[in-house]
């Protein structure tokens, strides 16, 4: 006898619209709700979700809504359900602090799309995307291993993260570019009301960088309030380096001019590539301690590390209960793995991948 898999989706925007999608897609079926009646009925009619609701056998519940009514989304499907729950915000450290249980997992999926909304959604979102997982203190392995097992499907590689690094992060690599695409497009729109011809000049260099400009405008009320402090320090660098930058121009420094954009070229093309391109691997087998957190220890440090995760899965002991996490990881950072691994107590083996 085959067991329906089950999922909600709490929130049926464009993420939410494609979380929906892509679990349909993997054999899930999946009830779905809305602050907008409207729009949960625009999802049924589509064929977006399955029912209108929360369903209280699924597996999973993905909270999809506002970032500030993420905490209280989560204990609404933790209070209903028996399964693990997590949210795609952009920002974590609110939300992670704000929910204690075993079975909730902050989370956030860097994907997104120009579309908006339920025209937006696609089951590929997720096809390659860098989703970040920030599990707490209160988070369990059983939880974790679940969740980790779930986003691998939908195709997306897992970094896991604390909280507050995640939001120390993705205000540099995230909100900073909106909030400067956005300035740098008001300065156009600006240009443009005394030069018509301004934005048919707009090449390609320019369209590439404000594209995240064309955004939904409300989503970035609730970030910018909920991650205030990490964004101000993003803006401090920005400025500061325009400031240097402007110095340089103004001074016809030549060679730091040129020394600024060098460095900024090489970090550039020394971006790291998806981790799905490794193609020299070995297998890493770490006993899991039986200890909360082990297993998302684990993986915190291979993003600290820099150590790109292929793919893994979690063997369980016939013996027992306790688990060996198996991971597939480039072969050049074995080494300084398995040195971070044993200097945290861990006991890994490395084997060479035929």
């Amino acid at each position: 006898m085959v067991t329906t898999r089950r999922a909600n989706v709490l929130g049926l925007g464009l993420i939410g619209g494609s979380l929906a999608l892509a679990m349909a897609k993997h054999g899930f079926t999946v009830s779905g709700s809305d602050a907008n009646s409207e729009v949960e009925q625009s999802a049924l009619a589509r064929g977006v979700i399955g029912a209108i609701g929360i369903d209280p056998l699924a597996e999973i519940s993905f909270i999809a809504t506002p970032v500030s009514s993420i905490p209280d989304q989560a204990k609404l499907a933790l209070s209903k359900t028996k399964g693990i729950v997590t949210d795609v915000g952009g920002v974590k450290s609110s939300v992670v602090n704000s929910v204690s249980d075993a079975r909730f997992i902050g989370g956030h999926p860097m994907a997104g799309s120009e579309l908006a909304g339920l025209d937006g959604a696609d089951d590929a979102l997720f096809d390659g995307a860098v989703w970040v997982l920030t599990p707490s203190a209160q988070s369990s392995d059983e939880s974790f291993e679940s969740l980790a097992k779930i986003i691998r499907t939908l195709g997306a590689e897992i970094v896991v993260l604390d909280a507050e690094r995640h939001d120390r992060l993705v205000a540099v690599v995230s909100h900073l570019p909106h909030l400067t695409a956005a300035t740098l497009m008001g300065l156009a729109h600006l240009t443009a009301e005394e030069h018509v011809a301004v934005l048919r000049l707009a090449a390609g260099g320019f369209r590439d960088m404000t594209r995240v400009a064309s955004g939904l405008p409300q989503i970035w009320i609730d970030i910018c309030r909920e991650n205030r402090v990490a964004i101000l320090d993003a803006l401090d660098g920005m400025i500061s380096g325009l400031t240097e930058m402007r110095g340089i121009v103004e001074s016809q420094d030549n060679q730091a001019l040129l020394a600024r954009l060098s460095t900024a070229r090489n970090a550039r093309a020394n971006l790291p590539g998806r981790v799905h391109e490794l193609m020299d691997v070995c297998e890493v087998r770490v006993p899991i301690p039986d200890r909360s957190g082990a297993a998302a220890e684990i993986f915190t440090l291979a993003a600290d590390l820099g150590v790109n995760i292929a793919n893994f899965e979690v063997s369980h002991s016939v013996e027992g209960d306790r688990g060996i996490l198996v991971l597939i990881i480039d072969k050049a950072s074995a080494e300084m793995f398995r040195g971070g691994l044993m200097a945290r107590k861990f006991r890994p083996s490395i084997q060479t991948v035929a």
